[in-house]
């Protein structure tokens, strides 16, 4: 699984004369970052401007919205309960392709496309069913006796849910930010339908534009790929520390 992007981070700092030259070699000792400023001069540092503008906080609401929905799916039994999870769980039955031509029409009436907003409505949309119930399995394992013991110290629901569950959730949290990052990251369908103007596209998009009918500069699509990785991986790496600390650790001082 690692030997693609070896190949695709060792062939961006290669000349591009001798990508396809007969003495090719991923570890040759001709290394150079002109491809790395060639695709910054060209305009790919907007588009990953745009596309934290988007990921960002569509992953910060997505994330506040699906814990506070988990929360109450998981400490209340309210009515519709059960009627609400279906139709949470159907809504991700719809591929997303089907979604596009009513999403650009409403968007359209809004005077939202060529807009970020629309994008980030869309992504938290999107993703929110699907956070919603990885949080919920992780809050039914966290002991309900916490929010007992909060509430007769003196704690309002809101402290409940931010001073004393969401530490414990934490892991659980990452791991829906992370989910939620990547597939904001990551999206084409929906930024090329709801994006044309070239100051608003992400990186997807920006990426897709360096292939030529005719002809690709691979040098500069290698260079492009490894600057769209390299966020995700920073922030996996990040939130991986989070993910192996302790569950439960000082809950039941």
């Amino acid at each position: 699984m690692a030997f693609p992007f070896l190949w695709v981070l060792l062939t961006s700092i290669r000349p591009e004369a001798e990508l396809f030259s007969e003495e090719f070699s991923l570890f040759s000792s001709s290394i150079t970052l002109q491809n790395y400023r060639a695709v910054l001069q060209e305009g790919f540092a907007v588009y990953i401007r745009n596309s934290l503008l988007v990921s960002i906080p569509s992953t910060i609401l997505t994330v506040i919205i699906a814990f506070l929905a988990a929360y109450s799916f998981s400490r209340r039994n309210f009515r519709f309960r059960g009627i609400l999870l279906i139709v949470i769980v159907l809504s991700q039955l719809f591929p997303f392709i089907v979604l596009t031509t009513p999403i650009y029409f409403i968007y359209f009436r809004l005077g939202l496309v060529n807009n970020l907003l629309s994008l980030i409505i869309t992504y938290i949309a999107t993703t929110l069913p699907f956070s919603i119930y990885m949080l919920l399995g992780y809050l039914d394992s966290v002991p309900r006796e916490l929010d007992e013991a909060a509430v007769i110290d003196g704690c309002s629901t809101l402290g409940v849910i931010f001073r004393v569950v969401f530490p414990i959730a934490w892991p659980g949290i990452a791991a829906t930010a992370v989910f939620v990052f990547i597939r904001a990251w990551n999206d084409f369908l929906f930024a090329l339908t709801l994006i044309t103007d070239n100051a608003l596209k992400t990186i997807p998009i920006g990426l897709a534009n360096l292939f030529g009918q005719y002809t690709t500069q691979w040098d500069l699509v290698m260079a492009a790929s490894v600057i769209a990785t390299l966020p995700t991986l920073i922030i996996f790496l990040f939130l991986q520390r989070q993910l192996v600390s302790g569950l439960a650790a000082g809950a039941v001082k």
